[in-house]
C-alpha cells in the first residue's frame, strides 16, 4: 500500500507541472492503442510492473522494461526493449510448496525453500502499423508484432488493435486481441535421480490468447482516468483451438490514470484478479483457491507504471 500511495503523490506532483498531453502517449498500462510516434520522432519509456500476492504464501515479482521507439512514418512505429525481472517467492503454490513465476521456470527450485533471484529476461523488438486512424476514420485499427528472445526463452506476440474516440477525442475506448506463443527450455525436477526421465531437460510450448478492453476520459487538460479489463487464456502446445489442450483462464480488472505534457508523461494501471479463474489442466480445484488462479503466470494484484519522454 505504501508503494501505491507514493506513486499517487508523485503522479499528482508531475501533473501540476505538465502541459496538455500528446496523442501518441500510452493511455493504458496493458491495453495498446493505435497511437504511434510521429515520423522522425523518438520516445523513451521506462516500465515497472509489480505482480503481487497469491492465495497463500509469499509472492513478489518485479519486472522492468526499458523501451526506445521511433516513428518510421506517421503510421508505422518500431521499438526495442530490454527486460529484467526479480522474484521473491515462498510457499506460494496451493500445496504450500515454493513455485517460481513463469519467467523463472527455467531454474531449478527447492519447493521447501524461498526462491529469490534477479535476471535478464529478454530483449524484444516491436512494430505497430496503424491501418486507420481514429482521428480521421470512424474506428482506428492497427496491427502489432513483438518477438522476444532471452536465455532458454523465445516468445512471439501479435495483436489486433481497435480504438474509438468520442467527445472531441476526450473519451477513448480501445480493444486488443493478442495471440502469442512461448518456448521455454525447462530443467529436470528438483532432487530427481540423475539419468531418470524426471531429471531430463524438456522444452515447453505454450499458446496465449488474451482479450483486453479499456476506456479513458480526459477530465482535465493534463489528466485522464479510466479502467482496464483483461481476459487471459493459456493452452499447452501451439494450437489454441484444441479445447483438450486448454490450461488456465484468468480475469483482471482495475483503474488506470494518465497525465502528460509536451514531453514528459506517465501512466499507471492497478489491476485485481477477479474470482472467475479456471484450471482445465488439473483435477479440481487444481490451482484455483477461492476463485483465484495460482498458476505460474497469475497473481492477485498487478501494478504497472510507465514513465516516458518524447524528444
Amino acid at each position: 500500500m505504501r508503494i501505491f500511495m507514493t506513486v499517487g503523490v508523485a503522479l499528482f506532483g508531475l501533473a501540476l507541472h505538465a502541459t496538455p498531453a500528446q496523442a501518441d502517449e500510452p493511455l493504458f498500462g496493458y491495453v495498446v492503442t493505435t497511437d504511434v510516434v510521429p515520423k522522425g520522432k523518438i520516445e523513451a519509456e521506462q516500465w515497472v510492473t509489480f505482480r503481487e500476492g497469491r492465495s497463500q504464501g509469499s509472492y513478489h515479482l518485479l519486472q522492468t522494461r526499458n523501451e526506445l521507439s521511433y516513428g518510421l512514418t506517421n503510421d508505422l512505429q518500431i521499438s526495442g526493449y530490454v527486460n529484467f525481472a526479480r522474484a521473491d517467492v515462498m510457499g506460494n503454490a496451493p500445496d504450500r510448496s515454493t513455485s517460481p513465476p513463469e519467467v523463472f521456470a527455467d531454474f531449478q527450485v527447492d519447493p521447501a525453500k524461498r526462491f529469490k533471484k534477479s535476471r535478464f529476461e529478454t530483449v524484444s523488438a516491436e512494430a505497430i502499423w496503424r491501418i486507420a486512424s481514429p482521428y480521421t476514420k470512424p474506428v482506428g485499427l492497427a496491427i502489432y508484432v513483438e518477438p522476444s528472445i532471452g536465455p532458454r526463452t523465445f516468445e512471439f506476440e501479435t495483436r489486433l488493435i481497435a480504438q474509438k474516440n468520442f467527445i472531441d477525442d476526450r473519451l477513448v475506448f480501445a480493444a486488443n486481441i493478442t495471440y502469442g506463443i512461448e518456448v521455454r527450455r525447462l530443467p529436470g525436477e528438483f532432487g530427481a535421480v540423475p539419468g531418470t526421465p524426471e531429471a531430463q531437460k524438456t522444452t515447453d510450448h505454450e499458446t496465449d490468447l488474451n482479450f483486453g478492453i479499456a476506456g479513458s476520459y480526459r477530465f482535465a487538460p493534463r489528466l485522464s482516468a479510466g479502467f482496464e479489463l483483461l481476459n487471459e487464456r493459456e493452452w499447452a502446445g501451439f494450437n489454441a483451438f484444441r479445447t483438450s489442450r486448454a490450461t488456465n483462464v484468468g480475469y483482471f480488472l482495475g483503474p488506470n490514470f494518465h497525465f502528460g505534457g509536451r514531453h514528459l508523461f506517465a501512466t499507471t494501471s492497478l489491476l485485481f484478479q477477479l474470482k472467475r479463474a479456471e484450471d482445465h489442466d488439473n483435477p479440481p480445484p487444481g490451482f484455483i483457491v477461492n476463485g483465484i488462479s495460482n498458476a505460474d503466470d497469475f497473481e492477485k494484484t498487478r501494478l504497472r507504471i510507465k514513465i516516458g519522454y518524447n524528444f
